[in-house]
């Protein structure tokens, strides 16, 4: 899973500026990435200033998967 907007997104548009596959678009209460079309650069991550934007490796979406079927 890569970039994800988290609930401390305040709506001011910094992540969309450079976005070079135009993956962002905002909600009513905060943006949403679209997983099928970012390419995974950081742009928008280096860009929001409110720090809502986070990485989540595959590893640990994994690993909270097993956790869940134990």
């Amino acid at each position: 899973m890569p970039y994800r907007v988290t609930e401390a997104c305040i709506l001011c548009g910094a992540c969309s500026v450079g976005c070079e596959s135009n993956a962002i678009t905002e909600g009513d209460t905060q943006a949403h990435i679209d997983v099928n079309i970012c390419v995974e650069c950081g742009t928008c991550e280096r860009n929001c200033p409110s720090e809502a934007i986070i990485f989540e490796e595959e590893t640990v979406v994994k690993a909270a998967d097993k956790s869940d079927s134990a």
